[in-house]
């Protein structure tokens, strides 16, 4: 790689950490391919994450461990960050292996392809025993922080506990390992499936200083920016909701075809001439 993309790397690395350190929350919403991180980074959005759902999904392949490949993931990751300028972190699943050195290869890789951080879950894949056990899911975020801490360039790892999305409603558990997480030098922690303020503030409360994540577009949870931000909320992603949004337009759009013969959606469509116009002002 020449010293230009070194540089590009390393100066998206520091504005990615300089977003946790500021005053604030911001949003990090998950494209899940080029164009549409193309799109968010025209609005506005100053970093992006990737998400596993909508890479499957644009494959063709249902959401979930060993579906898509790590060669598939980075690779998409690498195109969104080739296609855009902002800091750009990868959903990289459960490292794509259960041992500690698989995860560390993996973070290895990830910031190899270009990216600003990753998230390494404490989620095994397997129905009967769906999370990890506590020391091993300890270990496996240790690795990942080591691996990141020999890159040359900064490398955010953000620690999942997913006790929550896999029936185990153990918010007592969750802090435990999030704990043990920010303890062993995880830079984000995030819990998905947070459902009320006094889970968000449990959390915030536990790991402080460090920054917490938190995904909002599932069901379960209302609540805006402002009062994200009162709770002590520092990154706020939007997991798989917006190509679900998209694939919801798709689908409404398609059952008008089948249903009423008629073509109503395209009026709500955005225009040939605004994406290609869009499009081509990324390429100048």
């Amino acid at each position: 790689m020449n010293s230009s993309s070194e540089k590009a790397k390393q100066s998206r690395a520091e504005i990615f950490r300089s977003l946790h350190q500021q005053s604030g929350l911001f949003v990090i919403p998950n494209p899940w391919d080029a164009g549409s991180a193309m799109i968010l980074e025209r609005m506005g959005f100053q970093a992006l994450a990737t998400t596993s759902a909508g890479l499957a999904y644009s494959l063709g392949k249902p959401d979930g461990h060993a579906s898509v490949t790590r060669q598939e993931t980075l690779q998409n990751a690498q195109s969104i960050v080739q296609a855009t300028q902002v800091p750009v972190s990868a959903d990289l699943e459960n490292g794509y292996g259960d041992e500690p050195a698989t995860c560390a290869q993996t973070i290895a890789l990830a910031a190899g392809a270009g990216l600003a951080g990753g998230s390494i879950e404490d989620a095994t894949g397997k129905p009967d025993h769906p999370i990890y056990p506590f020391d091993l899911a300890v270990e496996r975020v240790k690795a990942a922080v080591e691996a990141a801490r020999n890159q040359s360039q900064p490398f955010m790892v953000t620690a999942r506990a997913e006790n929550l999305l896999y029936g185990r409603p153990d918010l007592n558990d969750t802090i435990r390992r999030l704990v043990a997480f920010a303890d062993a030098g995880a830079d984000v922690l995030f819990a998905p499936g947070l459902k009320t303020r006094q889970e968000i503030q449990a959390v915030v409360k536990a790991v402080a200083p460090r920054p917490v994540n938190v995904v909002m577009g599932l069901s379960g949870g209302d609540f805006s920016l402002t009062m994200l931000e009162d709770l002590g909320v520092k990154r706020v992603s939007l997991g798989s909701s917006l190509v679900r949004a998209a694939y919801g337009a798709f689908f409404k759009a398609i059952g008008e075809i089948r249903q009423q013969g008629t073509f109503g959606f395209a009026a709500e469509a955005i225009p040939y001439a605004d994406l290609n116009r869009l499009f081509n002002d990324h390429q100048r």
